[in-house]
């Protein structure tokens, strides 16, 4: 099964479940955590259904640079990780 997983940083403005599913594509999997809660779509994705720039995303610890898609295939067993991008200097 595919894990997808949210970080703590996330669980300050709505509730992060980690989803457990059966996926072939980063965005079959996100579509599997949005629904278990709608309100992390908002925070994951703009309005173009693209990555935000304040959220990165791995796949099997690879981060995910292309943020126009969600055709990234993924394993049987991949894990997901959303989370929070710090910027700052």
């Amino acid at each position: 099964m595919v894990t997808v997983e949210f970080t703590a940083q996330l669980q300050r403005f709505t509730t992060t479940p980690q989803v457990q599913c059966t996926a072939l594509s980063l965005g079959e999997a996100l579509e599997a955590a949005f629904a278990v809660n709608p309100a992390l779509r908002s925070y994951v994705l703009d309005d173009q259904a693209r990555i935000r720039t304040h959220v990165a995303i791995f796949i099997d610890s690879v981060l995910v640079r292309n943020r126009t898609t969600l055709a990234h295939a993924l394993r049987a067993d991949s894990r997901v990780y959303v989370l929070q991008a710090l910027s700052g200097g």
